[in-house]
């Protein structure tokens, strides 16, 4: 699988007097001289990076990199989770020991304090990460592994192909690493509710049943096939693959069905992290995590149905502009219900969804001074995961060119696909959203890589959300139906604050935190279902997305109201890209750097 973690030796990544730019194994034997002279502080990240990424295999094929570790996984193992920790941990401390912010340079500084916050929010979650459920609806083995292999291992020659058929063949042990940790978790208490036990049963007997139809052979033989090589190189590749199959993932996803069934037979029927071991410090723990910011759950709660209430004024304008007589929730309810309101084709939403981005796309330099490079595609989710999946999703650019970003967009059932969403849901996956950010962001070859690869939830979601307001300001959403949508995915958005605490704090249940849902939002039944439960397996990152918004909103507010007419909102935009993901304060700061350098004349 993986050679052990030798390089783990932090004063070789942080410490050493070396120069230049050796490879893992030189890395890991380099002792600290004993008087150290410290690097300059970019090759200590870039150190970093280089033994983070041979910790990870997976990581180095997100990146486009296929070397001697492009046949394997790396170690899933709760070891692999702790060695990881430990080499981040110990570079923030060598950086603290060896570096004085003060006498960097701006950008230095501001990757130093980065690092360190990164390296915090990291510690603050670690502690709780037996708590995690590894097998859900929205992740674990049963489809990361099959899409990893769709979607991110490239096959360009025979040996990339090779490495493919080691990594069906490695699936086996990566699954069975999993369940025993999945088993140990259940063991102490920690198994997600009983209910979302049959999504992944259902995703693992989708592979399993798949015969002649299983998308990773299938995928597997069209990359070959490509490859236009000789008839017998050709078939023996995907023999070689099927017995991969046949013999170590097809077995191992077996067993992980038993243990499944078995968990499902004893899990609890309560929904919310409140119930597990120290549940009320994790979910502590998750809410400073994911919005960067010291509000309570309490708080977060408050601010959420100030939210839901101020969109309702607005939807309720919209509702009469459009003539609609009745209730808010009455329209909500035609909303949700009416035919005129959904597509009867996939092929209908991907040509709307490509009209609006390309729409789009002609007006950005308008608002933005900097515009990624990097293509983006649109692909509907794939059909052994679709069921379990989210209904929108966005894959980063390779950043060496070798693909494109990518939306994702689930079409598994239309009805939960309203038109009134399409245009807010593209620009918030797209562009101006995920897609300049995200890409923007990779292709940023002067930042550290931590940098140019990491992320900061509050702000990469919050700067989705913002991504879908600013249209309304460029002159988009000109069906009144269409601005609706805009406010029922931000109103969405709003109500996250609201059951997610609801949920993990107030011990609302999935039933209640459903109904809220139902009674506030125009979403239809079966969107309303499967928000609530990602909710719940995946504590406190929704909470995210209006936080990180309503702080953008904020200091642009700020911006404009203290430059006046010297206010750029191409500047106030590329401010807020140039960076990349940061903490809000440290957003906030930079926005001020920015009002104060513009009204200088700067």
């Amino acid at each position: 699988m993986r050679r052990g973690f030798g390089l783990l030796i932090v004063s070789a990544i942080a410490l050493s007097g070396c120069v230049g730019a050796p490879g893992p194994e030189s890395v890991a034997s380099t002792a600290a001289p004993s008087a150290p002279k410290a690097l300059p502080i970019a090759d200590v990240f870039e150190r970093f990076d280089r033994a983070e990424l041979e910790l990870s295999p997976v990581a180095k094929s997100f990146r486009g990199i296929r070397d001697e570790d492009y046949a394997s996984w790396g170690d899933y193992s709760d070891a692999g989770a702790v060695a990881s920790q430990k080499l981040l941990q110990d570079t923030a401390e060598a950086l603290r020991n060896q570096y004085n912010p003060d006498g960097l340079g701006a950008e230095d500084a501001l990757s130093f304090r980065l690092f360190q916050a990164m390296a915090e929010r990291s510690a603050r979650t670690h502690k709780f990460r037996k708590n995690v459920y590894l097998f859900n609806q929205m992740r674990g083995a049963q489809s990361s592994l099959p899409a990893f292999l769709i979607n991110i291992h490239r096959v360009f020659s025979a040996e990339d192909a090779i490495a493919y058929v080691s990594r069906i063949e490695g699936m086996g042990e990566v699954i069975d690493t999993l369940i025993a940790e999945a088993r140990e978790r259940a063991d102490n208490g920690v198994m997600p509710p009983k209910w979302v036990y049959p999504y992944v049963i259902s995703d693992i007997e989708n592979l399993l049943s798949a015969d002649d139809d299983n998308a990773v052979l299938y995928d597997f033989g069209a990359k070959v096939d490509a490859l236009g090589l000789a008839s017998d190189d050709s078939e023996g590749l995907k023999e070689d693959a099927l017995n991969a199959w046949t013999l170590s993932a097809e077995p191992a996803l077996q067993r992980l069905l038993a243990e499944m069934k078995r968990q499902e037979a004893i899990a609890p029927t309560d929904d919310g992290v409140w119930r597990l071991p120290e549940g009320a410090a994790y979910y502590e723990a998750l809410l400073k995590n994911y919005t960067t910011t010291d509000l309570t759950a309490d708080e977060i709660h408050a601010i959420g149905l100030s939210e839901v209430e101020r969109i309702h004024g607005e939807m309720r304008s919209i509702m009469a502009k459009v003539g609609f007589e009745g209730s808010l929730q009455d329209f909500f309810q035609y909303t949700r219900t009416d035919d005129r309101f959904f597509y009867t084709t996939r092929e209908e939403y991907l040509a709307d969804a490509n009209a609006v981005l390309r729409a789009m796309e002609a007006r950005l330099p308008e608002y933005f001074g900097r515009l990624p490079k990097s293509p983006m595609v649109i692909k509907p989710v794939e059909a052994f995961r679709e069921k379990s999946a989210g209904k929108a999703f966005y894959q980063s650019p390779a950043p060496d060119g070798s693909r494109p970003g990518t939306y994702y967009v689930n079409l598994y059932n239309l009805r939960d696909m309203s038109k009134n969403e399409l245009e807010a849901l593209a620009y918030h996956e797209g562009s101006p959203g995920h897609h300049l950010q995200r890409a923007l962001q990779t292709e940023m070859g002067e930042l550290p890589p931590f940098r140019r690869f990491g992320g900061v939830t509050a702000y990469t979601e919050g700067w989705g959300l913002y991504s879908e307001e600013l249209p309304k300001e460029m002159g988009f959403y000109t069906d009144p139906y269409s601005d609706f949508g805009r406010l029922g995915m931000e109103l969405w958005r709003a109500c996250r604050l609201v059951v997610d605490t609801g949920i993990h704090e107030k011990r609302w249940s999935r039933e209640k935190a459903i109904q809220y849902l139902t009674d506030n939002t125009p979403n239809p039944d079966g969107d309303i279902r499967k928000a609530i439960e990602r909710y719940i397996v995946y504590p406190g990152q929704a909470t995210a997305y209006t936080i990180g918004k309503l702080k953008i909103m904020e200091i642009r507010a700020k911006a404009r109201a203290e430059l006046g007419e010297d206010f750029d909102i191409r500047g106030f935009h590329d401010t807020v890209l140039a960076s990349g993901p940061v903490p809000l304060s440290i957003l906030e700061e930079n926005v001020d750097d920015w009002i104060e350098e513009v009204a200088s004349g700067g």
